[in-house]
Formats: C-alpha cells, sequence, structure tokens
C-alpha cells in the first residue's frame, strides 16, 4: 500500500495510554500499512520499544507524522503537533471537542480528516470500536480500587476470634457502563453494595450483579433516546434528592458517575449530603472533570472536608490503569480504521456515505463540518472561515480515496446527525460514567 500511520507519544496532560498495541501493530501491517511508533509511545502503558518493533513496527521521532496518512492518538492534537500534520492527513483520537470549539476550528484549518472516537454511535456493528465504554468499564473499576485505598477499614465482613468486621456500604450513582462495573468490583472485594439511576431499566442489570437498587417511586422511569436518561423534572429531581441524601447518610463509599454530553456534569452531592456521611466516608467522582457530580470535588485532588470525608477527584481514570486502558484503545482504534481500507485494493477510502463517518467526522476539506459544531468553527484569532459551506455538492456515494480527500468539501454539514443529543433534542445524561 505505501502508506504510513504514525502512533505518538501523547503530548497533553500526562498521559500514560498510547493509541496502539503489539496486537494492533501486526493486524494493522497485515491490512498493508507501514507503522511508525514514536520512541517511548508506550513506555507508560508497559509496552517497550522493543515489542512495537517485533510486531512489525518502525520506531521513529516525532518529525515521521509529516509523511503519515494517518495518525492514531489518544487526545486531541495540540497547535504544535497539527504544524507536523500533513494536509489531508486522517487524524483519529478521542476529540473532546465540546467547550473547545477553536481547537475543533483548528484541525479544519490544519486541513485534517478528523474523527472523534468519542461519538461512535452504539450500534451493534460499533460495539468493538466504542471507547466509551472499553474504558468506562476500566474506570468503574479503578474508582473502587481508589475508594478502597483511602477508606482506613476493611471493605469485606471478618468474623474473626477477636470480633467480627463488618462489611462496608457502598453505593453507586449511575448503572452504566462505569457504574456496573464499579458495582461488581464491590461486590467482589466483599462490600454491601446498593445502586440508584433514573432509569427503571437499569434496576434488573443492578440486581443481576447482587447489589440493592434504590429509585424513588415518584420517578418512575427517566429513560430517554439512545439508552441514556432524560432531564429530570423540578418535582423528579426533588423526590430524587430526598431519597438520596437519607441513603447516602448511611454509606461508607459513594462513587458517582453521571455526566450529561455537551453540559457541565449534573450535580448529584450536595455539600449537605457530604456532611451527613460520617468521618473516614470517601467519595469518587468521576465525572470531576466535567465540573463534578459532587459539591466540593476538584479535579485532580483528593479533598478533606472538615466532617473527615475524603472526595477523591482524579482525572483521566481510565488512564489510571494504563496498561489495560491502551490495548482496549489500540483494539477500538484498529477496528474503525479497518472500516476505511478497500481490502481488495489495499488503500485507504473512506465512504462519506457511511453511518459512523458520519457519526464522528470532525473536520474534513478544511471545514468543521459535524453539525454539532460546524455553526460555532471559527478560525483561531478570528473569522469564520472553517464553517462548513452552506451550498456543497451532493455527498459521494463511492469510496474516497486518501489522495482525493483534500479535493472534496465538508459536504452536508448540516444533514449530518450527531451521535447521541443534538441542540433540538432535550439532554440526556449518561449514567455510565463515560468519561
Amino acid at each position: 500500500m505505501g502508506q504510513s500511520i504514525f502512533v505518538p507519544k501523547e503530548a497533553e496532560g500526562a498521559e500514560p495510554r498510547v493509541a496502539a498495541s503489539p496486537d494492533t501493530v501486526k493486524r494493522l501491517a497485515a491490512l498493508g500499512f507501514e507503522v511508525v511508533v514514536e520512541s517511548g509511545a508506550g513506555l507508560a502503558s508497559r509496552i517497550p520499544d522493543e515489542d512495537f518493533k517485533k510486531a512489525g513496527a518502525r520506531i521513529g521521532g516525532a518529525a515521521d507524522a509529516g509523511s503519515a496518512e494517518v495518525v492514531l492518538k489518544v487526545r486531541r492534537p495540540n497547535a504544535g503537533e497539527l504544524k507536523t500534520y500533513k494536509t489531508g492527513a486522517i487524524v483519529i483520537a478521542t476529540m473532546d471537542p465540546y467547550g473547545n470549539e477553536a481547537d475543533v476550528a483548528a484541525m479544519a484549518a490544519a486541513g485534517v480528516t478528523s474523527f472523534a472516537m468519542e461519538f461512535m454511535p452504539r450500534i451493534t456493528r460499533a460495539q468493538s470500536m466504542d471507547v466509551l465504554s472499553s474504558q468506562a468499564n476500566l474506570a468503574g473499576y479503578r474508582a473502587v480500587i481508589d475508594a478502597a485505598s483511602e477508606y482506613d477499614r476493611a471493605l469485606p465482613m471478618m468474623m474473626t476470634a477477636a470480633g467480627t468486621v463488618p462489611a462496608a456500604k457502598v453505593f453507586v450513582m449511575g448503572a452504566g457502563v462505569a457504574g456496573l462495573q464499579a458495582i461488581a468490583t464491590a461486590r467482589r472485594l466483599g462490600a454491601v453494595v446498593s445502586a440508584t439511576d433514573v432509569r427503571a431499566a437499569a434496576g434488573e442489570q443492578v440486581a443481576s450483579l447482587g447489589a440493592k437498587f434504590i429509585m424513588t417511586e415518584a420517578l418512575k422511569d427517566a429513560s430517554g433516546e439512545g439508552g441514556y436518561a432524560r432531564e429530570l423534572t423540578a418535582d423528579e429531581k426533588k423526590a430524587q434528592e430526598e431519597l438520596v441524601a437519607d441513603h447516602i447518610s448511611k454509606q461508607d463509599i459513594v462513587i458517582t458517575t453521571a455526566l450529561i454530553p455537551g453540559r457541565p456534569a449534573p450535580r448529584l452531592v450536595t455539600a449537605a449530603m457530604v456532611n451527613s456521611m460520617r468521618p473516614g466516608s470517601v467519595i469518587v467522582d468521576l465525572a470531576v472533570e466535567r465540573g463534578g457530580n459532587v459539591a466540593g470535588a476538584k479535579a485532580g485532588e483528593v479533598v478533606t472536608t472538615r466532617n473527615g470525608v475524603k472526595i477523591i477527584g482524579h482525572v483521566n481514570v481510565a488512564g489510571r490503569v494504563a496498561a489495560s486502558a491502551s490495548l482496549l484503545y489500540a483494539r477500538n482504534l484498529y477496528a474503525f480504521l479497518e472500516t476505511m481500507v478497500d481490502k481488495e485494493r489495499k488503500v485507504l477510502a473512506i465512504d462519506l456515505d457511511d453511518e459512523l463517518v458520519k457519526a464522528t467526522m470532525l473536520t474534513h476539506g478544511g471545514a468543521v463540518v459535524h453539525s454539532n459544531f460546524a455553526d460555532k468553527a471559527s478560525v483561531p484569532g478570528g473569522g469564520s472561515g472553517t464553517a462548513a459551506p452552506k451550498k456543497a455538492p451532493a455527498r459521494r456515494k463511492t469510496a474516497v480515496k486518501t489522495d482525493e480527500i483534500k479535493a472534496s468539501s465538508g459536504e452536508g454539514a448540516a444533514k449530518r446527525r450527531a451521535p447521541r443529543s443534538t441542540a433540538k433534542k432535550p439532554a440526556t445524561t449518561k449514567t455510565g460514567g463515560d468519561n
């Protein structure tokens, strides 16, 4: 094929994960790609350069990004990285675009075709590409481990000759991917676990893991589109808060996981609820990077309140299990990129009509093309030259080779549907801790 993939060492946020593994390097090489991995890219994930080399990759430097047709990353590229990419390069990463519209516009200005993996639609075909699920699963696990490390007592009940140690009580708020894994992990460690979710259907999943489901009768059900939760009414919020407040005061560990796409995380635990907990209790806020579910939580810190409650606000929780997270993330990227390869001709080809492409493409042909961001796009330093054109030619129905991508415009931006909520739909709360 003669086309190359570059896997850099992550430059932002002390990110320990890497966007490839020896396994995916072998698979990508089998598709015909030359894979170049920046030296040291996998060290924080326990993957030395030699392992990548044995799998068929060439170990290179940051300058190799300039000749790559595809760049696989964990986080959105920064301004310095974008300068090294060639026009028309395909960049696949978790882009975190909400609130970072200027950075999205910068990618358009750089002429790259970018894809946001977190926008992958949750359909059967894309299950192997779902980075939110793969990373949230590990975040839920790590949340319990972090809580246990800060909790100054044993989690399981222990019956000894000297007396009995009672089991810790763990309350998980949100029964999505992260929440369910947190429930399962806490149960394995011997805790007495309860959980809540505004979706009635989640009760069966909670019960199947051996935990008690807590839900107010006044709420009934708040299921929304796509399996997520709709926004609660004022009366429903009040009823839910009253139920939660009474329950939290009796818990040893609380883990929160709720997020709203494109908005600050909803406040689930108030200061009064924190003050009602016993000294030595622990709260883990998995949504702290989006403003937090818990009053008093601080990103990157473990806060101890006046009444002795510890609030854990670790960021990039999946990255705290980097060796496992990288292997899963790399497989997600491979599964997606494989759909863009013409297997017979062994060439990169993007089908602009593919539902996965429509849902995840952020920038293309010098424009911001995703419907959630096209209207907000602006060239860094002023102007709005990166917004998708209002009138564009009809989308091509045939696959597009990478050397043709640059020539095609960001057509149909207004028609591209968001994979989840849009401005025209009510906000939905992700209770899966997909952060």
